[in-house]
């Protein structure tokens, strides 16, 4: 085919299928514009598939922080830990590294938590309207997370993080270990304690995604799953046409939301978008008799454990190693072994479910959500690092709201790409 010329104006075209990207296309319909979303594999077939499905704005903490600094040393290179970097002479993750480093501040660190919060708790609020409204079955609950600790000193600095995520409104209640078993009786006896984010919700992500993309398609929007990005056709300061496998696609605005693949498709404009592809893991089980009702975080292991309608799904950890598709089995093992140390829930390692995916992450924290200096008709969403779930409708609305110029539902300066240069 030639082209595709899109429809009446103002014509978008979404690059990206992941929750990120749907959620856009959705809220960019919802205003009038005419919206045609490219995916790369078929819709949601990312890192919004297999995650754990929490909507937290309780996750307000930056991953750049001192304390992250100090640990993520010790557990940088050991290929089981929570925070594992493979060892590669890499130039963009040499870059990401350093600005890491650079944004473990105390000062950036209180921003970026406020500006989080901010953006969490407004998304939590277009959650409970969009399930409902749109009534979308995604086992959508808002039972809160159950954070639980094995350690001491762990649950102390629990504490300290639940009073400042009170202060910035979030209800986040410290329990002693009787309380937590009282909560979810199959949690461990042997706990030390845990803390009840009571405003948090979960879901299944890949329903709420596909049952979004669907209501995206209602409203007008067209989905082309299985269509690559080749090349962009640039102007003088805007992007004039897009080169895909699909032909050649006409747009006055684009909006490149393509998760840990943005810094790739980015660079055929030659901008730099900091992200590195941060792989997950998650491993699903049919849901046994003996589950809990809710999330669990299992703090020392970094992972959570989440119900999901007939499905008990673990999930977690953070590698860096690039864009690839490889699975980690001790990874996997380690993540598998840790329900067993929290919670007396029993479950069959070998008829699990093994999943990996990558998640865009920026070296401060923050998503990177905004219009490009240099090209302002392209506008960029990504980087959301382990919070794409949590924040997908808000980065929608807001995406709406740059491309449209209504009044933003939060100030976008402090997720502007300009704060990297």
């Amino acid at each position: 085919m030639e082209h595709v010329e899109l429809g009446h104006k103002p014509d978008v075209l979404v690059i990206g299928g992941g929750v990120i990207g749907v959620c856009s296309a959705y809220y960019l319909a919802k205003a009038g514009c005419a919206v045609t979303l490219i995916e790369r594999g078929d819709i949601c077939s990312g890192s919004s598939y297999g995650n754990a499905g929490w909507v937290v704005p309780s996750h307000s903490f930056p991953l750049a922080n001192s304390g992250a600094i100090i640990q993520g040393l010790r557990w940088m290179f050991n290929a089981e830990s929570p925070f594992y970097v493979k060892p590669r002479i890499d130039l963009d993750l040499f870059k990401w590294l350093w600005r890491f480093r650079s944004a473990a501040n105390s000062k950036a660190f209180q921003e970026s938590i406020s500006v989080l919060a901010e953006l969490g708790n407004v998304s939590l609020a277009l959650y409970n309207e969009l399930v409902d409204e749109e009534s979308i079955d995604c086992k959508y609950q808002q039972r809160g997370v159950l954070g639980v600790f094995r350690s001491r000193d762990a649950y102390e600095e629990g504490l300290k993080e639940s009073l400042i995520l009170n202060e910035h409104g979030m209800s986040a209640r410290m329990l002693n270990s009787d309380e937590v078993v009282d909560l979810e009786p199959l949690v461990r006896p042997d706990n030390v304690g845990g803390i009840h984010f009571e405003q948090d919700s979960n879901l299944k992500p890949d329903d709420f995604v596909l049952g979004l993309a669907d209501r995206f398609e209602n409203l007008g929007g067209i989905v082309h799953p299985k269509v690559k990005l080749i090349a962009f056709d640039s102007g003088k300061d805007r992007v004039i046409s897009t080169q895909t496998s699909n032909g050649e696609y006409k747009a006055q605005h684009i909006v490149l939301a393509a998760g840990a693949w943005s810094m790739r498709l980015a660079k055929l404009l030659n901008i730099s978008v900091p992200v590195q592809a941060a792989k997950g893991y998650s491993v699903t089980f049919n849901r046994p008799d003996d589950s809990p009702t809710r999330p669990i975080m299992m703090f020392g292991a970094k992972c959570g454990l989440t119900p999901m309608g007939s499905y008990l799904r673990v999930a977690g950890t953070l590698e860096l190693s690039g864009i690839n598709d490889n699975i980690d089995q001790r990874r996997v093992n380690v993540m598998v072994r840790s329900i067993g140390e929290y919670l007396t829930t029993k479950v069959d390692p070998s008829k699990g479910y093994v999943w990996s995916g990558l998640r865009p992450l920026s070296p401060d924290g923050r998503p990177m959500i905004g219009s490009l200096k240099r090209i302002p008709n392209v506008v960029v969403a990504t980087g959301h690092s382990m919070t794409g779930i949590t924040l997908g409708p808000v980065t929608g609305k807001l995406v709406a709201q740059l491309v449209t110029g209504e009044v933003p539902v939060v100030d976008p300066t402090p997720f502007s790409l300009n704060r990297f240069n």
